[in-house]
């Protein structure tokens, strides 16, 4: 349960980056996602999760 907290923060750190530094780009990449189809943008998704439990299984496996 502790490596789920501590990888949400990750994850929170990184979002926050992006929106900290560079809030143009956040908003660019925003209005670009809303032009993609929805099956692109489920397909990125798979393959995101895929790669996540890719890598985790790397490390922890």
């Amino acid at each position: 349960m502790d490596d789920l907290a501590v990888a949400i923060g990750l994850v929170l750190v990184i979002e926050g980056l992006l929106w900290a530094l560079v809030p143009g780009l956040g908003r660019r990449l925003l209005e670009a996602s809303a032009e993609v189809p929805l099956s692109s943008l489920r397909l990125a998704g798979a393959v995101a999760v895929a790669a996540g439990v890719f890598i985790v299984w790397m490390i922890r496996g």
